[in-house]
């Protein structure tokens, strides 16, 4: 039996899962204040060589996430998470499914709009090292649209991760039910 498989039948979820959980967390924890701060510096100094390099920055970052949220759910279907903790309510189980559905979903869609933002654009060029590969032809017009997704995607991306970690604090200080254990990455 895989190492993984004993720590979900013991309720956690397997060394896999939480390592890409807690990686993907601290991208977000980073590309989203970057993102946000980037724009608004971008707008404030006429986008300037610092700007440049956060928006490669944050271009390279996102690709990355891309790649660690593939494998994220790669693990997640080939790796069955542990069961329900007892002590979640029904409410509790149906609004977890659902932030943990979303989740997922914004991070596929959020960075994959902001690659097809950066291919119509074009503004592929990472440091002036590599550029990404493009998704789509040159689209000045359709760039705006898919950046402006991406950025209010984000930010709902950013307002549910705030709620999940919400929730896994009520759970670690309030329930004290052990459901937080079962993701941190320590124990």
């Amino acid at each position: 039996m895989p190492p993984t498989e004993g720590a979900e039948r013991a309720g956690r979820y397997g060394f896999p899962a939480r390592l890409l959980h807690w990686l993907v967390a601290a991208f977000v924890i980073i590309l989203v204040p970057l993102g946000l701060y980037m724009t608004a510096r971008g707008e404030a100094t006429n986008f300037d060589a610092v700007t440049g390099d956060l928006y490669s920055l944050h271009k390279l970052l996102g690709f990355i996430v891309i790649w660690l949220i593939a494998l994220r759910l790669l693990v997640r279907l080939t790796r069955r998470p542990p069961a329900p903790v007892a002590t979640l309510t029904p409410l509790e189980r149906v609004v977890s499914g659902v932030v943990h559905a979303l989740l997922y979903l914004l991070l596929i869609i959020v960075p994959l709009l902001g690659w097809a933002g950066v291919s119509a654009y074009p503004a592929l060029n990472v440091f002036g090292l590599f550029d990404l590969p493009a998704m789509l032809g040159p689209d000045e017009p359709l760039a705006k649209r898919l950046f402006d997704a991406h950025g209010l995607l984000a930010k709902l991306l950013g307002l549910l991760a705030l709620l999940h970690i919400a929730a896994a604090l009520m759970h670690r200080f309030v329930k004290k039910d052990g459901v937080m254990r079962r993701m941190w990455p320590l124990t």
